[in-house]
C-alpha cells in the first residue's frame, strides 16, 4: 500500500470537500444513493429468522438489487430475469447461500450463491458483492471492477490480482486491504465502505 498516495488523496478531498462525507455536496450526492434506507430495509430483509421462506428471500434479493443504485441497469433487468428462471431447488440454494454469508459460514455462502450465479452464466462481482455492504455497511465492500483495478494499481496494492471471475480469496483479500487503509485516513471519509471506496475512486481521477 502506498501510504503517501493515500494521505495524498486525503489532503486533497478534505482540501474540496471540508467535513468530508458530511459537506453539503457530499450529503446531496448520499441522498442520490439512498444509503441509509437501503441498509435497513436489507437488514430486515435479511435477518435471520426471515430465511425460513426461501421464496420471499429470493424476491427480496431482486428488490433490493433493483433498487441499488450501485448495480448498472446493464445488470439489473438480467438478475430480475435471473431471479423468473429458478427453480425451485435452485431458489433454496441461493437462499441459503445468502443465509450462510450473512448468518453462518461466509465462504460457503459466498461459492454457494456465485455457484447458482454461473449456471446462469451471470456471475459479476457487483451482483454477488452489494447485499453485503448494506447488510454489513462498516464491514465488507462493494467490488465494482473498473473501481477495484484501479484500486490495486493506483495504491500499490501488493499481492491482488482483479480477475473478472468472483472468488472468496480475492474478496477476502481486496476488503482487508479496504479496510486496512480506512483505518489510515480521517473517519469523516468513511461514514460506510461503499462511502469510502467512493472516496477512493473519486481521488484516483484527481492524482
Amino acid at each position: 500500500m502506498n501510504i503517501k498516495k493515500l494521505k495524498q488523496a486525503e489532503a486533497a478531498f478534505l482540501a474540496q470537500y471540508q467535513g468530508g462525507f458530511k459537506h453539503p455536496d457530499m450529503v446531496a450526492i448520499g441522498k442520490k444513493h439512498k444509503m441509509d434506507s437501503m441498509i435497513e430495509q436489507v437488514q430486515e430483509s435479511f435477518k435471520k429468522s426471515k430465511f425460513k421462506d426461501s421464496n420471499a428471500v429470493v424476491d427480496d434479493m431482486g428488490k433490493h438489487i433493483g433498487r441499488s443504485s450501485m448495480v448498472s441497469m446493464f445488470e439489473k433487468p438480467k438478475f430480475r430475469d435471473f431471479i423468473r428462471s429458478l427453480n425451485s431447488v435452485e431458489k433454496e440454494a441461493l437462499a441459503s447461500g445468502l443465509r450462510n454469508r450473512f448468518h453462518g459460514n461466509e465462504e460457503k455462502g459466498f461459492d454457494m450463491m456465485l455457484s447458482v450465479l454461473q449456471s446462469r452464466k451471470l456471475a459479476k462481482w457487483s451482483l454477488i458483492s452489494v447485499l453485503p455492504v448494506y447488510f454489513r455497511p462498516d464491514d465488507e465492500v462493494f467490488v465494482k471492477p473498473t473501481t477495484a483495478k484501479g484500486v490495486i494499481e493506483h495504491f500499490e496494492l501488493e499481492g491482488l490480482v482483479y480477475k473478472p471471475q468472483p472468488s472468496w480469496e480475492f474478496y477476502v483479500a481486496f476488503r482487508d486491504e479496504v479496510l486496512k487503509m480506512k483505518k489510515k485516513v480521517r473517519k469523516s471519509l468513511s461514514p460506510n465502505n461503499a462511502a469510502f471506496t467512493g472516496f477512493l475512486m473519486m481521488a484516483m481521477k484527481t492524482q
